[in-house]
């Protein structure tokens, strides 16, 4: 059934805006791009195969006009349009996607970057070098249209060029950035990435926060804040404190905006400690997952289902959308129906705001503003002991998200239970060993082509048995930071497993890929909402990234690299079980 009367059946299904409850607000005031009766009969008719590709294309005509239109279609069909007139109704007033951005090779692109010189293997070397031409392929710039009609576009203008994932994905994201920027500084493109860096604060200084992408329909959610470990990374490669100095109290902006809408006091041993979480209190569905979202909504009871969609926000902004981490409890536990992130209190968005609170009376204090330093420096100490007691388990050595409805940590394998290492906020030195005892126990270190997502197989593209770039990052550099011998070992070794996996793929396919599937000798990722896609920002980031502090032991061989003998306990699980199943593995990490 088609049309409006089948619209308006399926909104009395869902309760989105009618019914006696009060409606949350939309995730944007556009009726082409974030709710009203043109969005939801193009995104319910499934015109295309991604509901993206809908939202992503600009209006050929003045908004207005184009809904004036459709309100005169439909009530010339008795407010049933056939789906063949809507799909020419979405022709003839939308433009097709990727109209409104241009090619654009970056200006301090060079063809011999140093770090290249440092990867001994001349296949990975080769490899290397052809990751590096991928910026130009990835580079993008907004048309000035964008900036003279922005009601005709559900992209932000942005005023500099910049690197896109890849894929379906067109615009740049948040936190893909960070990955991406820590490639291009090895490039040394630092350029690039100062307009990039740009692009972000202009967003904070219009809309108080970063949004999850430079879409409107992304407007009300944010993602992992790391503006302010970028802006460090920038000015440790360039030096550039003038740039700094003119954009502190914009990063100090960012930081307030998570500071007054995603925090929450938890009471731990008679103590209470403020901590973050993800929470996005908007209605309607995702625009760019409109229905799959509805469907979903329709599965449940009328008064549950704009929670349900505020949930599903919830659990985009953390970039991990979506993940068995999320789900909690319901008739279904596997489903995406019990989703509840903003009843949990993440272990890495509080380390990535520890890390930000360190940088940034680092910054202050460089710049000569003792008090803001100060205030910093006690907002990470704060926040360092609200891991320790909230967050750490001590008995199994990691940091597991805290569940504020059941009052206790959820204790589940997944790659952020070790982000402090990454972020640098450990009180003891003694962490390190006791989390990489962690992962040997979870029995992590036995797969040899990445680190799993988790041990969970729901479908979901942020679980088993996928393995994403980020997190092996993540996981590898804070092991690799630790003074412990073994804890670099094992950083080695994990890298040395992504890269193999990076590189044989590559090698097959001529394409870097955003998630890799780990359970049969590594290939693409597959699940959630969408089909895998190639490109890609930060999987080659995080490569030349280990190509960079590794090229010199790297292979590009099929033997696996055993480790030293101070690991030779982890080295025999590698060679004995191989292929681990997630059947078989434990939910967390035993003691």
């Amino acid at each position: 059934m088609q049309g409006r009367t089948w619209g308006l059946r399926l909104l009395l299904l869902l309760g989105l805006r009618l019914g006696s409850q009060e409606a949350l607000p939309p995730p944007c005031e556009s009726q082409s791009y974030c709710h009203g009766e043109l969005l939801h009969q193009v995104q319910m008719a499934k015109l295309y195969q991604d509901d993206k590709q809908f939202v992503d294309m600009p209006l050929s005509l003045a908004p207005d006009q184009v809904l004036r239109r459709f309100r005169e279609l439909a009530q010339a069909h008795n407010l049933s349009i056939p789906r063949q007139e809507l799909q020419v109704f979405v022709q003839e007033h939308f433009q097709a996607v990727r109209r409104e951005l241009q090619p654009w090779t970056p200006g301090d692109w060079r063809d011999s970057p140093q770090f290249l010189q440092k990867i001994l293997d001349p296949k990975l070397g080769a490899w290397a070098g052809q990751l590096h031409q991928l910026w130009k392929k990835l580079g993008k710039k907004v048309k000035p249209e964008v900036l003279i009609h922005p009601e005709q576009f559900s992209l932000i203008y942005s005023r500099h060029p910049f690197i896109v994932p890849g894929g379906r994905f067109v615009g740049f994201y948040y936190w893909d950035s960070y990955w991406v920027m820590e490639g291009l500084l090895l490039s040394e493109m630092p350029e690039t990435v100062k307009g990039m860096l740009q692009n972000f604060l202009d967003l904070v200084q219009t809309y108080g926060h970063i949004p999850n992408g430079a879409r409107v329909y992304y407007l009300q959610r944010s993602q992992p804040p790391l503006l302010t470990l970028m802006m460090n990374r920038y000015v440790a490669h360039t030096n550039d404190t003038a740039f700094l100095w003119d954009h502190i109290e914009t990063l100090a902006s960012e930081l307030d905006f998570w500071s007054k809408n995603r925090s929450i006091s938890v009471n731990s041993g008679g103590k209470s400690y403020i901590l973050n979480r993800y929470e996005v209190p908007y209605g309607d569905p995702r625009p760019e997952s409109y229905s799959k979202d509805a469907e979903l909504a329709a599965t449940l009871p009328e008064g549950n289902r704009d929670t349900l969609l505020a949930e599903l926000k919830a659990g985009a902004e953390p970039g991990w959308d979506f993940s068995p981490r999320w789900l909690l409890g319901g008739p279904n536990p596997s489903s995406l129906s019990s989703i509840r992130t903003s009843k949990l209190v993440p272990v890495d968005l509080n380390a990535f705001l520890c890390q930000a609170e360190g940088l940034m009376s680092n910054f202050y204090s460089r710049l000569g503003n003792d008090s803001e330093a100060a205030k910093y420096r006690n907002l990470r100490a704060q926040r360092m002991a609200a891991l320790k007691d909230v967050l750490r388990d001590e008995g199994k050595g990691a940091w597991f998200d805290y569940d504020l409805e059941n009052e206790k940590k959820k204790l589940e394998f997944y790659p952020s239970n070790f982000a402090s290492l990454w972020a640098g906020c450990l009180p003891d030195p003694d962490d390190v060993d006791k989390a990489l005892k962690c992962l040997e126990d979870s029995r992590i270190l036995t797969y040899q082509y990445g680190i799993p997502n988790s041990l969970q197989k729901t479908g979901q593209q942020w679980d088993f048995p996928n393995a994403w770039a980020p997190l092996q990052g993540l996981v590898i550099r804070g092991l690799a930071k630790s003074p412990s011998a073994k804890a670099q070992e094992v950083a080695f070794q994990l890298a040395q497993n992504w890269i193999r996996t990076n590189f044989d793929v590559y090698s097959k396919k001529s394409a870097m890929y955003e998630k890799y599937d780990i359970s049969n000798g590594g290939q693409p990722g597959g699940g959630g909402e969408y089909g895998v896609q190639e490109g890609f920002g930060w999987t080659s980031g995080v490569a030349l990234m280990l190509l960079d502090r590794y090229g010199d032991r790297l292979s590009s061989g099929a033997q696996t690299a055993f480790l030293e003998p101070h690991c030779l306990a982890a080295a025999l699980l590698l060679s004995l079980l191989p292929q681990w199943q997630a059947s078989r593995s434990p939910s967390g990490c035993s003691s």
